[in-house]
């Protein structure tokens, strides 16, 4: 007989639950979330475990890499399948969605989740705090706009954020009052400012060194951001079959909904990395409306642009790089205008 493990992990607690086959509970215990103590009381069990299965989420990657160098067999579950399953019980306790995540592991009624490498965490960590300082540092060139507005002080629509600084301190330092208020301000301003430039280079450098990256920015429109964050969001490319997949992994695929008469297909499903989705389609953005190389799926979404409407050719044209990216990436093969249209 197999016995089987669900884990409802939270923050610093986790719920244990060991089901049977035929779904007798065995064992129910709360467990500090630490790798050490979790391996400990599976390893203390007197049957043999055949697998353990958890839900997605932040402390997923700790423990699922944690649990796998203890010798076991891990599995890491797609959220919106296991929430679901779980909806459908009375009380929502930690314990009783331990129970749920063992019986979902032991009907096998889930599809796993790939658990990326350290490095491609790594990538992300890098792009994300670059995305989080350029946020923060145009929050606060917006919140000096609207403070100056009140002394009817108007700044220029448009203001690159090298040049704000130099613009915005010497109208604020001609009033003691302004200055006394809004020169902290910009100087918070600045040093966040200087940080995402470091930051920003460090991407640039770090896409600039990476073989496969180099290769994804021959395609026209895409860049070192979206070269980087496609490769840190894919990170192993072999686990897409096909590379059509790959546009629907990242939601840019209509969602539908069928049930008998009824057959409305939607809108895209905006399923999966939301970051990867807005650099694909700054990318495709990008090669409509900004490059000047002529290439098929140019032609191609500018004919869709007359027809469908300039958002729905970028959403298209972004769709297909996704494909296109990742055949490069498999093949390993360079970027080639004559065979773009028959590759995507």
């Amino acid at each position: 007989m197999d016995y089987f493990v669900g884990l409802d992990v939270s923050l610093r607690s986790c719920a244990l639950c060991i089901v049977d086959t035929k779904g007798n509970v065995l064992l129910e215990r709360e467990l500090a979330c630490e790798v050490d103590d979790i391996a400990e009381c599976l390893s203390e069990f007197e049957f043999p475990i055949e697998c353990v299965g958890l839900e997605a989420g932040t402390m997923s990657q700790h423990l699922y890499f944690g649990l796998q160098a203890a010798g076991f067999d891990v599995v890491c579950m797609e959220s919106r399948q296991v929430n679901a399953a779980l909806s459908a019980m009375r009380n929502k306790t930690d314990k009783n969605d331990a129970k749920g995540i063992a019986h979902v592991l032991r009907t096998g009624w889930f599809s796993p989740v790939h658990m990326k490498s350290r490095e491609a965490h790594g990538l992300r960590a890098l792009l994300s705090t670059r995305k989080a300082l350029l946020k923060k540092t145009m929050d606060l060139a917006n919140e000096t706009r609207g403070l100056l507005k009140i002394f009817g002080i108007r700044l220029p629509k448009t203001v690159s954020h090298g040049s704000f600084d130099g613009i915005v301190r010497p109208i604020i330092e001609m009033d003691d009052v302004l200055a006394h208020a809004l020169v902290p301000l910009l100087d918070a301003r600045v040093a966040l400012y200087q940080q995402y430039l470091e930051l920003d280079r460090r991407v640039k450098q770090a896409a600039s060194q990476d073989e496969v990256c180099l290769r994804l920015m021959t395609v026209p429109g895409v860049g070192p951001i979206t070269a980087l964050t496609f490769k840190a969001a894919v990170d192993d490319p072999t686990r897409f079959k096909r590379s059509r997949t790959v546009g629907a992994h990242f939601g840019l695929t209509p969602r539908r909904y069928q049930s008998g008469e009824h057959d409305n297909p939607g809108r895209i499903s905006k399923a999966g990395d939301s970051d990867v989705r807005a650099a694909l389609y700054a990318a495709g953005n990008a090669l409509l409306m900004r490059s000047m190389a002529q290439s098929q799926i140019k032609s191609w979404g500018m004919r869709l642009m007359r027809t469908k409407g300039r958002r729905r050719a970028v959403v298209a044209v972004a769709r297909k790089l996704a494909v296109l990216l990742h055949r490069m990436w498999v093949d390993g093969a360079e970027f080639r205008q004559e065979q773009l249209g028959s590759t995507a």
